[in-house]
C-alpha cells in the first residue's frame, strides 16, 4: 500500500551520508537525487526520500510519526541501531524483544526524525 515516505531535513548533505549507511546495511542503493532531495530504495519511487520542505520552512519531526524499517534478521536490527547512533542519531529504545516473535530497535536521525528497526519471527 506505501509507495514511498518523505522525512524532511534541514541539511541534506549530513542527512545523505546518515542515510547512505543506513540503505547500505539494508542492501539497497540511491534511487534519486535532486538539489532539495535524495531517495533510497529497491526502485524509482518506492523507498524513503529524505527532502528540504518545499515551502522552504524548517523541517521538523512529527510527534507520533515513525518510519519502520524491515530487517533480515536480529542481527541486523542490532547493526542498524548501533550503526545509526555511530553517524550521530540518538537512542529511542534498544534493541530487544516488544512482543511475541516482534524484534525491534529505536532511533532519531540527525533531524529528529523517529525511525525503528525491526524483525518479526
Amino acid at each position: 500500500m506505501i509507495g514511498y515516505v518523505n522525512l524532511g531535513t534541514n541539511d541534506l548533505g549530513r542527512a545523505a551520508v546518515f542515510y547512505d549507511a543506513i540503505a547500505a546495511e539494508l542492501g539497497v542503493g540511491r534511487i534519486a537525487e535532486w538539489e532539495h532531495c535524495i531517495g533510497w530504495g529497491p526502485a524509482a519511487g518506492t523507498g524513503l526520500y529524505v527532502t528540504r520542505p518545499f515551502n522552504r520552512e524548517p523541517a521538523s519531526a512529527g510527534n507520533g510519526v515513525m518510519l519502520a524499517l524491515t530487517a533480515k534478521d536480529r542481527a541486523q536490527v542490532d547493526r542498524l541501531h548501533a550503526l545509526a547512533l555511530a553517524l550521530g542519531g540518538t537512542d529511542e529504545g534498544a534493541p530487544g524483544y516488544r512482543g511475541e516473535g516482534f524484534y525491534a530497535a529505536y532511533f532519531r536521525d540527525l533531524d529528529g526524525n523517529k525511525l525503528a528497526a525491526f524483525f518479526v519471527g
